[in-house]
């Protein structure tokens, strides 16, 4: 096995972390790895008009109505559906840039480049082994009608939802969600403030730190939340604020604390791990792929209001299994992060929870499948002549 392709799609940021994660351990141990979005194989176009319909539909009502819609056409219908055939038209020019290129083995974090290697692996125009990454914990509509060699999905008690969704139970490895080798492994909080307070040139004074993430894009009413942590605190909280490449909720922010020292908002930025390690609480919405990253540095964590869908059974999981505190109200949010300060029993509980339910070795588990498939595929190879000459 000695070149990966990794099937993303520009519908947020979460299936391209994911597929950077996994890159940068295949690379590591020296197998060829790229990326491609794999709408850009219809075009840069058609791929930015998707990417905008998205984040159009996150902002509005749109995204969960689609959800809703999708998942109870997924449960009914006997047939292919109308995403299937729309990823089934660009399947050839797949096939063509997989040959041509060369690689062993697909890996596909979206649901899209999934259901375009199953129209291809279906109609027997390839045999190339192709495993789906879950990147949310719960069970996409339309899944189902993928037919990939292996779904690597988020945790052992999904088997069960997956499975009833009509995924073949022996095609699904409880391995978890991959993300970046920088979240896991912690710094110590002194040092890691230390390096914040550098970096971002911030003088910090408050001995509480709070970090809230609005995803790539800027999500949710994040000056509500700001006021009502301002109100309850008893002024010895630092609260920074990541935009993402939210430009216009960055700008906004700035204006209405700008007489705040206390209140630090921040662009899109790469230093996420180093925040993480150095604040006592994580706000964030319930993206796949942040609440994982806060598993692993172990950060007591609120999550805030979701992108409904998969967001909604992300935060669900999350509390259920006692590793975060989700809430809809500002109020309460506030007030549990403050307890989370003070409560050393509670904060305890919630980040004992996070480190019995990770998955440290995600990626490394993923190149051991990835080997198994390829060396089954070039087994299957090898015996075909075989098995012609006898007949």
């Amino acid at each position: 096995m000695k070149k990966i392709l990794i099937l993303s799609c520009n519908t947020g940021e979460g299936h391209n972390s994911a597929a950077r994660a996994i890159k940068t351990h295949l690379t590591a141990c020296s197998i060829e790895c790229d990326i491609i979005d794999t709408l850009s194989l219809v075009g840069n176009t058609i791929s930015q008009s998707v990417s905008d319909l998205y984040l159009y539909s996150t902002k509005t009502n749109l995204f969960k109505y689609m959800y809703r819609i999708g998942g109870a056409v997924s449960d009914s219908i006997k047939t292919k559906s109308i995403i299937y055939a729309w990823n089934w038209m660009y399947a050839e020019r797949l096939r063509e840039y997989i040959e041509e290129n060369g690689y062993d083995c697909v890996i596909c974090v979206h649901l899209f480049p999934a259901e375009a290697m199953t129209a291809l692996k279906s109609s027997g125009k390839t045999d190339i082994p192709a495993i789906f990454v879950m990147t949310d914990y719960t069970c996409i509509p339309f899944l189902d009608e993928t037919e990939l060699d292996c779904y690597i999905i988020p945790h052992e008690h999904l088997i069960e939802e997956f499975a009833g969704c009509g995924i073949p139970r022996e095609k699904l490895c409880p391995y978890g969600i991959p993300v970046d080798k920088d979240f896991l492994h912690s710094t110590d909080k002194s040092s890691a403030r230390k390096t914040v307070s550098e970096t971002f040139g911030w003088e910090m004074h408050g001995n509480k730190w709070f970090l809230i993430m609005t995803g790539s894009m800027g999500f949710g009413n994040t000056q509500e939340l700001i006021d009502e942590i301002a109100r309850q605190s008893d002024g010895d909280i630092e609260t920074i604020v990541i935009c993402g490449r939210n430009e216009e909720m960055l700008t906004m922010l700035q204006q209405k604390n700008a007489d705040n020292p206390s209140i630090h908002p921040v662009g899109y930025t790469d230093r996420i791990p180093v925040l993480m390690d150095a604040c006592d609480v994580l706000f964030t919405k319930p993206g796949g792929i942040s609440s994982t990253e806060a598993m692993h540095k172990h950060i007591p964590l609120i999550h805030t209001a979701p992108i409904p869908g998969c967001e909604t059974r992300n935060a669900e999981f999350f509390h259920y299994h006692g590793m975060s505190y989700s809430s809809t109200d500002p109020v309460q949010q506030a007030r549990t992060a403050i307890r989370l300060c003070n409560d050393h029993t509670y904060r305890n509980k919630m980040t004992c929870a996070q480190t019995a339910n990770a998955v440290p070795d995600t990626c490394q588990k993923i190149m051991q499948i990835l080997k198994g498939l390829h060396k089954n595929a070039r087994t299957e190879t090898v015996k075909m002549p075989l098995r012609s000459a006898m007949l």
